[in-house]
């Protein structure tokens, strides 16, 4: 039997999720329209899918902070090397690694950049859902 992965089983219910909205909202059945149905089931999968993305940026910074404090480790023993013994050989490795450290740098703020942006999405889609949700009640 074939095994899915959790972000495929994560779509499924997605799509049944929209599929049962769409239904919903073809037989009339939204409470309030086959638009808000529709709208309420695409906001759910737009968050499910924003909070594993989210997740997933999460530890990608973190995964990308590690290595950015095993970098400044590695070039602080270098440069340390460097003082007792100057070869060619190790400035070259140590600039290369310095290179590496200053991309892993600009890296992680982009990300830090990226997961802002995904904040301000989120924060933009629960304050629509809290907003249809209350038009909804007063009505």
């Amino acid at each position: 039997m074939e095994q899915l992965s959790d972000s495929d089983h994560r779509d499924s219910a997605n799509a049944t999720t929209i599929s049962s909205s769409f239904t919903a909202a073809e037989n009339g059945q939204g409470g309030g329209g086959g638009g808000e149905a529709m709208a309420r089931g695409l906001s759910a999968m737009l968050e499910s899918v924003i909070k594993d993305f989210d997740s997933k940026a999460l530890d990608t910074l973190n995964s990308q902070d590690q290595l950015s404090g095993s970098l400044d480790r590695l070039v602080q023993e270098l440069d340390q090397l460097l003082e007792n013994a100057p070869l060619p050989f190790i400035v070259q490795h140590a600039s290369r690694i310095s290179s590496v450290k200053q991309r892993v740098s600009s890296l992680n703020l982009v990300l830090k950049s990226v997961q802002r942006r995904i904040d301000n999405i989120d924060h933009m889609l629960s304050a629509n859902t809290t907003q249809e949700k209350a038009s909804s009640e007063t009505t």
